[in-house]
C-alpha cells in the first residue's frame, strides 16, 4: 500500500494507493472514525463493489448501511441530496457518524457536499472507482451539484478524512469511462510536469491492459501533482485555477451535449481549443499542438464536439464560476509541463476556435 499525505494543516489527511480493499477496516481505524456509516453508490458500482466493501467494514466491526442512487450525471441535483438527507436522519447519523463516498466523480462530488452540509459538517471517506475520480475529483475537497444544466454551480470546499484508492476498481467500468478519466491524467502532465506526460505516451499499452504497476504509479504521480496544487491554493484563489486547463471550454461542451459526453471526453476536446486558442496568440507552435492532439488521439479520446451547437457552448461558457469582469478566463499552455491563465475578450478569436472544434 502506497500513503501519500495532502498537507493542509488541521484538515491534513491522507491517500492510501492499493490493489484491493482489504486494507480499508484498518485505514477507518487509523483515522479515529467511530460511529455509523452509510456507504453511497450509484447502480453501476453498486452492481459490482459495494458489496466488497460492506463485507470488509462490517468485518472490522463497523456498523454501515448502504445508500444508493441511479447513476450518471443526472443524478447529481439536489433532489438526490434531499433524498440522501431523508436516508441519514432515518438512520439517526450523528456528528461522529461518517459517510463514504463509493464511486466515481459524480457519488464523490454528491456524498462530499451531503458531508459539508448535514450536521453542519460530518466525516466523509472517499474511494474513487473510476479513472477519473482516482486522477483528479476525489483529491482536492471540491464538492457539489449540478443545477438548471450548469454544472457544479452550487457546492463548497470540503476536505475527506481520507482517500481510498483501488486501482483495480478500475477494471470494472466500461472503457469508454475507462478512457474518458485518462483525460485528467494528460491534463495534470500538460499543466506541470512534462515528464509524466511523456510516460503516459510512453505507456499506453501498459494503461490500457490494466498493468498494476503503471495504473498505481499514474496514481501516485497524479495524488502528488494535485496535492501540491491544494496544499497551496485550497481555496481555488490563484494557483488552483491551473487544474482548470481544459475546463473552460470542456464543461461548456459537457452542458451542450446535455451530458451526452462524459466529462473527460469533453476535457479532452477542451485541452484540444486551449492549444489552439494558445496557438493563435503566439504562445506554442504547431508542433505542440499536433502532439498533445495526438496523444489524446491514442488514448482513443476524441479531440473534435461534432454535431455540438458551438453557439450553444458559447452561451454556456458564459455561465462558467471563472468568469472574472464579464471576460471568460482561460488556462493555456506556455509548453507541455507549463499553463499561465488569461482573460480573453476576443470573440473572434474564441468562436475560431469553437468552430474547428465542430
Amino acid at each position: 500500500m502506497i500513503k501519500h499525505v495532502i498537507n493542509l494543516g488541521r484538515r491534513s489527511y491522507p491517500i492510501y494507493i492499493t490493489t484491493d480493499y482489504s486494507g480499508l477496516g484498518k485505514c477507518v481505524a487509523n483515522s479515529g472514525i467511530s460511529g455509523k456509516m452509510v456507504l453511497v453508490t450509484d447502480t453501476n458500482v453498486d452492481r459490482y463493489q459495494a458489496q466488497d466493501c460492506m463485507d470488509v467494514l462490517k468485518s472490522a466491526g463497523i456498523e454501515v448501511s448502504r445508500y444508493v442512487f441511479e447513476a450518471g450525471e443526472a443524478s447529481k441535483n439536489l433532489d438526490t441530496v434531499n433524498d440522501i438527507y431523508r436516508f441519514l436522519i432515518k438512520a439517526r447519523l450523528e456528528r461522529n457518524s461518517a459517510l463514504i463516498a463509493l464511486g466515481g466523480g459524480v457519488v464523490g462530488d454528491v456524498t462530499g457536499f451531503v458531508a459539508a452540509t448535514f450536521l453542519r459538517g460530518i466525516n466523509y471517506i472517499q474511494i474513487p472507482t473510476s479513472t477519473l475520480a482516482q486522477a483528479d475529483s476525489s483529491v482536492g475537497g471540491k464538492v457539489g451539484v449540478d443545477f438548471e444544466s450548469n454544472k457544479n454551480i452550487i457546492g463548497a470546499f470540503y476536505q475527506p478524512n481520507f482517500v481510498y484508492l483501488n486501482v483495480n476498481a478500475l477494471k470494472t467500468l466500461p472503457k469508454r469511462e475507462f478512457i474518458s478519466g485518462l483525460a485528467e491524467m494528460v491534463k495534470h502532465g500538460i499543466i506541470c510536469n512534462a515528464d509524466f506526460f511523456d510516460y503516459i505516451d510512453y505507456n499506453i499499452d501498459r494503461i490500457m491492459s490494466y498493468d498494476e504497476d503503471v495504473l498505481q504509479y499514474i496514481a501516485r504521480v497524479n495524488c502528488h501533482i494535485k496535492g501540491k496544487v491544494v496544499e497551496q491554493d485550497e481555496r481555488e484563489e490563484g494557483l488552483r485555477a491551473i487544474l482548470n486547463f481544459g475546463h473552460t471550454i470542456g464543461h461548456a461542451i459537457e452542458s451542450a451535449s446535455n451530458f451526452t459526453l462524459l466529462h473527460g471526453e469533453c476535457v479532452s476536446i477542451g485541452m484540444v481549443g486551449a492549444f489552439k486558442m494558445a496557438l493563435y496568440l503566439g504562445m506554442v507552435d504547431q508542433a505542440a499542438v499536433e502532439k498533445v492532439t495526438e496523444v489524446l488521439k491514442k488514448l482513443g479520446l476524441p479531440v473534435r464536439a461534432a454535431g455540438i451547437d458551438m453557439d450553444e457552448v458559447l452561451k454556456r461558457m458564459y455561465y462558467d464560476k471563472k468568469i472574472k469582469k464579464g471576460k471568460l478566463v482561460f488556462i493555456l499552455p506556455k509548453e507541455i509541463g507549463q499553463v499561465v491563465q488569461l482573460s480573453i475578450d476576443d470573440m473572434d478569436l474564441v468562436r475560431k476556435v469553437l468552430n474547428e472544434l465542430s
